[in-house]
């Protein structure tokens, strides 16, 4: 529009007709060009990353075993709570089963990932990185949740022990995490992010090209070789 409000008109050519515009096409026109935003492409990866830390939590929960133990009333009238045997050792079993698992979803993600050629890059192994981090929180809690509705909470004020009974025999769910501190918590949570991360970073050095194939493009220029000078022996 002119400021007279009358549209302005593409220039005339000498023989009358008027002349096209160029327009510069779109970039999702562009052929090789991504049709996601990498923006968008950041969000669907974390996201797919939790939903299958959900299936990984909701897996644990059925292939971890249970913790047997017993509860037992003493002469004193105290109850008491121990293993059987070498039960307690299931609670590092556990733990290495459910580390074993996000490490796998991680190694499969980061191979998956990099054939989403147009967005390989940093932002998609940030992406990477941080979506194990919220896959391992979800499959800890999908996972603890289920192991304990299938096993139960174990209580042992409420253990049915009487002087004519004075054992009671439980089955207690194993635990996600090799610890409760903030370190083991920490540690188990970025453990298959870094393991992710590093496949991914394998995998990169490994391209012969420096734009990893991403879009967009880098043209890596040619230079001209040079003959090598080769003087005669008199001179």
């Amino acid at each position: 529009m002119s400021l007279s409000g009358e549209e302005q008109k593409a220039p005339m050519s000498l023989s009358g007709e008027e002349q096209m515009l160029s327009v510069d096409p779109a970039p999702a026109d562009i052929p090789g060009a991504p049709r996601v935003s990498r923006q968008r492409a950041v969000l669907i990866v974390i996201a797919a990353l939790a939903v299958a830390g959900a299936v990984v939590g909701a897996l644990w929960a059925f292939l971890a075993p249970g913790v047997h133990g017993v509860v037992a009333l003493t002469r004193s009238g105290d109850r008491v709570h121990a293993y059987l045997g070498g039960e307690s050792d299931h609670f590092f079993t556990s733990a290495f089963i459910f580390v074993g698992l996000l490490v796998v979803l991680g190694v499969v993600a980061a191979v998956a990932l990099w054939q989403w050629t147009p967005h390989r890059g940093p932002v998609l192994v940030a992406a990477l990185s941080a979506g194990c981090a919220v896959a391992t929180a979800v499959a800890a809690g999908v996972g603890a949740a289920l192991a304990h509705w299938r096993f139960g909470s174990l209580d042992i004020a409420g253990a049915p022990v009487t002087p004519d009974n004075r054992v009671h025999y439980v089955v207690e769910a194993a635990s996600v995490f090799f610890g409760h501190t903030p370190l083991q918590i920490a540690g188990t949570i970025l453990f298959p992010a870094a393991m992710a991360a590093m496949v991914y970073a394998l995998i990169a050095v490994s391209t012969v090209r420096d734009d990893l194939g991403a879009w967009p493009p880098v043209q890596t220029p040619t230079y001209p070789v040079i003959p090598p000078v080769i003087s005669s022996p008199g001179a």
